[in-house]
C-alpha cells in the first residue's frame, strides 16, 4: 500500500479575483456618470442607473425560462425601480440603501444560484453597487447637493 499523501479533489470554481477587480473599475465609473450626463441632476442620473442594474436579472430570467423566476425577478426589480424613482425626489440616502440592497440581492444570488447561468454577474454586480453606494454615501456626508 502507497504511503503517498492523497489531496482532495477540490470543486471547480471559478475565480472571484477577476469579477471584483472589474466591479471595483465599473463601480468607480459608474459613480462618475452624473459628469457625463451633466444637463441631469445626480438623484436623476444616480436613479437610473439604479433602475438599470437592477433590470439585468429580467433578462438572466428570461435567459433561464422558468415561470416562477421570471415573475420574480420581475418583482424585485420593481422595487428597486420604486427605490430609485422615490430617491430622484427625496433623500438622495435612498440611493445609498437601494444600491446597498441590490448588492445584498446580488450576495443572495451568488449563493443561491437563483436564476440559472449567471456565474461571474453576482459577484461582479455586487461590488459595482456596493463601490457606487459608498462613494454616493460619502458625497451626501460630504454635503454634495442631489436636485
Amino acid at each position: 500500500m502507497s504511503t503517498a499523501s492523497v489531496t482532495p479533489a477540490r470543486p471547480n470554481r471559478m475565480s472571484l479575483r477577476s469579477p471584483i477587480l472589474w466591479g471595483v473599475v465599473v463601480g468607480i465609473v459608474q459613480a462618475a456618470t452624473p459628469l457625463a450626463f451633466w444637463w441631469l441632476n445626480s438623484a436623476t442620473t444616480y436613479a437610473v442607473g439604479l433602475a438599470v442594474i437592477a433590470s439585468i436579472y429580467i433578462g438572466f430570467a428570461v435567459a433561464d425560462g422558468r415561470p416562477r423566476v421570471i415573475a420574480i425577478e420581475s418583482s424585485v426589480a420593481f422595487v428597486f425601480v420604486l427605490i430609485a424613482a422615490a430617491a430622484v425626489t427625496n433623500s438622495p440616502w435612498l440611493l445609498v440603501a437601494g444600491l446597498a440592497g441590490h448588492g445584498l440581492k446580488d450576495l443572495w444570488q451568488h449563493r443561491s444560484h437563483f436564476v440559472a447561468n449567471t456565474r461571474w454577474w453576482p459577484p461582479f454586480c455586487m461590488v459595482v453597487d456596493f463601490v457606487v453606494a459608498a462613494i454616493i454615501a460619502v458625497e451626501v456626508a460630504a454635503g454634495m447637493n442631489f436636485n
